[in-house]
């Protein structure tokens, strides 16, 4: 796969494929973390007198203009990242996008508005994406994949465009190649990974296959019902996943088989109903619980304090760390301290005279770390892609990798 070293960029309009899906409340940015992360390799484009051309979805507009997925707010704070002015095209590859493209001067950069509002990017259909891939790439004479966070998807600008144009990884793409092949090649063990969120359905693939390399795999967040109902247990009325019971037990089997720890909360944090979060107000009827003693009419919104204290303990010796999916309802505050107990162990691993190399496995994980107020910098990767990377783990082919190392 070729880098953006590979690329004699100077002069020449280049296509940054970014990831900024970045969350909003109105037209403010509540975590810009994706931002910051494809600015190295936008800067580095910049200094070698590239004229950049910024794209990236935000959300799921329905294949035509929203105003409230406008990434109009993402281009105010990416000029303050860079440190210049970046233009803002009003469309994707209409007069806007081409006038805007056409004003670039060496070093200077654009972001084009949501890629979703043109319903090319997101077809099914080969020709109707070929389509818009056509009309991107008559942007731009180069083209750099950095948006990690949607590398799994077969899009016009993630996958077809990079067939139209010479085309290199940015910087951040590397990284997360480099950090997922640390988690599946050569592995310091013992390999502990922590999966929460809310289904088990959504992890299915990845505990099949990790359960041939983890060492452990430790079960927290919505999902975690599920598999307490597959060992007999009420639950209330918490999420549960009928369907998967069935799969379920089929993991817990084969962990006992083959040798792997599976490790299921003892205890949980539960409530009469789901907790407004909006104004963080507390929740009256507030309770931990054995999981053998769940109410019939609450549901579990977190792990409780035995079962923070054992994953703590089954993470204190691990070498190798993957996390993704938070333990609980970590934005109201009685229903976060699962979530922050396992980032703290985390953290806790990887500090001396531990060595541990922990990765937060992106989105909502990625989110709990800063809105909990964790510093960042102090775990050894932050995933831009919680998806993107679990479909790597799964043993899957990412379309948008695949198409840069054609």
């Amino acid at each position: 796969m070729k880098t953006i070293d590979d690329l004699d960029v100077s002069g020449k309009r280049v296509f940054v494929r970014a990831d900024l899906n970045v969350p909003l409340n109105g037209t403010t940015i509540t975590d810009d973390g994706r931002i910051r992360a494809v600015a190295p390799t936008i800067t580095a484009l910049l200094e070698r007198g590239a004229r950049v051309v910024v794209a990236s979805h935000l959300g799921r507009p329905k294949g035509a203009p929203d105003p409230h997925f406008s990434l109009a707010p993402v281009a105010v704070r990416l000029g303050e990242l860079l440190g210049k002015p970046v233009a803002f095209a009003a469309d994707t590859v209409g007069d806007s996008a081409k006038a805007t493209v056409a004003a670039l001067g060496d070093g200077e950069v654009t972001l084009l508005e949501n890629l979703r509002f043109n319903a090319g990017e997101t077809s099914k259909d080969d020709a109707e994406r070929g389509a818009f891939a056509d009309q991107l790439a008559e942007l731009a004479e180069l083209y750099v994949g950095d948006g990690f966070g949607a590398v799994h998807r077969k899009h016009a600008s993630v996958y077809d465009l990079p067939a139209r144009l010479p085309h290199a990884a940015g910087l951040l793409i590397e990284k997360e190649l480099g950090v997922l092949k640390r988690l599946t090649e050569d592995v310091r063990r013992p390999y502990a990974v922590v999966l929460g969120g809310s289904k088990v359905s959504d992890k299915v693939g990845v505990i099949d296959n990790l359960l041939g390399k983890a060492d452990r795999i430790l079960i927290g967040g919505g999902m975690m019902f599920t598999f307490l109902k597959a060992l007999g247990h009420e639950v209330g009325a918490s999420l549960l996943q009928e369907d998967q019971i069935p799969v379920a037990l089929e993991y817990l089997e084969r962990a006992k088989a083959s040798g792997v720890e599976f490790i299921i909360p003892v205890d949980t944090a539960v409530a009469g109903g789901f907790p407004d979060l909006k104004t963080g107000a507390p929740v009256e009827d507030f309770e931990v619980v054995d999981v053998d003693a769940i109410p019939a009419g609450k549901l579990g919104l977190d792990i409780g304090p035995k079962t923070a204290a054992l994953f703590a303990e089954k993470l204190a010796d691990a070498k190798t760390v993957f996390w993704n999916g938070p333990m609980g309802v970590f934005e109201h505050p009685q229903f976060a301290d699962g979530t922050r107990a396992v980032a703290q162990a985390l953290l806790t691993a990887s500090t001396p005279p531990g060595d541990a190399f922990t990765v937060v496995g992106g989105g909502d994980s990625a989110a709990a770390v800063r809105t909990l107020g964790f510093d960042e910098n102090k775990f050894g990767h932050i995933s831009t892609g919680g998806g993107a990377s679990l479909e790597y783990l799964e043993g899957k082919t990412l379309p948008g990798i695949a198409a840069l190392e054609a």
